[in-house]
C-alpha cells in the first residue's frame, strides 16, 4: 500500500505567527498543506480569504489543497487557481451543477476534488467518480476546528474505497476532521489517502514530530 499523505489544516495555526507555522509545515513529513476557506453561510464561520491564503502561498514549500466550505464557489475558481492552489475541492452540496464545476476546476490547471458531509451518502456520487483527483469526507461537521470524530466515517470510507476499485477510478480519499494517531490507522486500513489534521497538529507540544508519528503509523 502506497504512503498516506498527511495535510496539516492551517485553520488550526497560530495567526498571528502564520509564516512559523508555515515554515514548520515545510520543515515537517507533511505532504500537502489543507486549507478551509469558509464564507459564514455554507458553514457557520469565517475563516480567511484571499490575502491570507496569497500569503500562506508565498512561504509553502508543499501543495496547497484549497477545501471551499461556501456558496457558489464556481465564482472563484480562476481566482483560487491565480494564487496557486493545487488541488482545489468544493462541496457537493453547494453545486447546483457539479460536473460543471468540476470540469472549470480542471480547466483552470488544478486537481478537482468534492467533499461530502457527514451526513451525505457516498453513493451520490456515483456518476462522476471518474472525473475526480479527490474525494474528501467531512468526519466532523465543517465549521469549526477540534471537533470528535464521526464513527460512520469508517463504513463511508470502505463504501468509497469499493465504488473507486469497482469504476477502476484514480481518485484520492481524503478524510478531514478528528484525525489523530488513534485512528490514522484504521482510517489507512479503510481505504483512506490523505488524513487532514488540524488541531492534533497544531496544538501538539511538538508538531512536526507529530506529524511524523502519523507518517510512520500509516507507512
Amino acid at each position: 500500500m502506497a504512503q498516506t499523505l498527511i495535510a496539516p489544516s492551517v485553520l488550526a495555526a497560530d495567526f498571528a505567527n502564520l509564516e512559523r507555522d508555515v515554515t514548520m509545515i515545510n520543515k515537517s513529513q507533511a505532504d500537502w498543506f489543507h486549507i478551509d476557506i469558509m464564507d459564514g453561510v455554507f458553514v457557520p464561520n469565517i475563516s480567511f480569504g484571499m490575502p491570507v491564503l496569497k500569503a500562506i502561498g508565498s512561504h509553502a514549500q508543499k501543495p496547497l489543497d484549497v477545501h471551499l466550505m461556501i456558496v457558489d464557489p464556481d465564482r472563484y475558481t480562476k481566482t483560487f487557481a491565480d494564487l496557486g492552489a493545487e488541488i482545489l475541492t468544493v462541496h457537493y452540496e453547494a453545486c447546483t451543477h457539479l460536473h460543471r464545476s468540476i470540469q472549470a476546476i480542471k480547466q483552470h490547471g488544478m486537481k478537482a476534488g468534492v467533499a461530502l458531509n457527514p451526513h451525505t451518502p457516498v453513493h451520490l456520487l456515483k456518476d462522476i467518480l471518474g472525473d475526480l483527483d479527490l474525494v474528501c469526507l467531512m468526519s466532523v461537521n465543517p465549521g469549526f476546528g477540534g471537533q470528535k470524530f464521526i464513527e460512520r466515517t469508517y463504513d463511508k470510507v470502505r463504501e468509497l474505497a469499493a465504488m473507486r476499485a469497482e469504476q477502476n477510478a484514480g481518485f484520492l480519499i481524503e478524510i478531514d476532521g478528528g484525525v489523530t494517531s488513534e485512528n490514522a490507522m484504521a482510517l489507512k486500513n479503510a481505504g483512506a489517502d490523505v488524513l487532514v489534521a488540524g488541531s492534533f497538529v497544531f496544538n501538539a507540544d511538538d508538531p512536526v514530530a507529530t506529524v511524523a508519528d502519523l507518517k510512520n503509523l500509516t507507512q
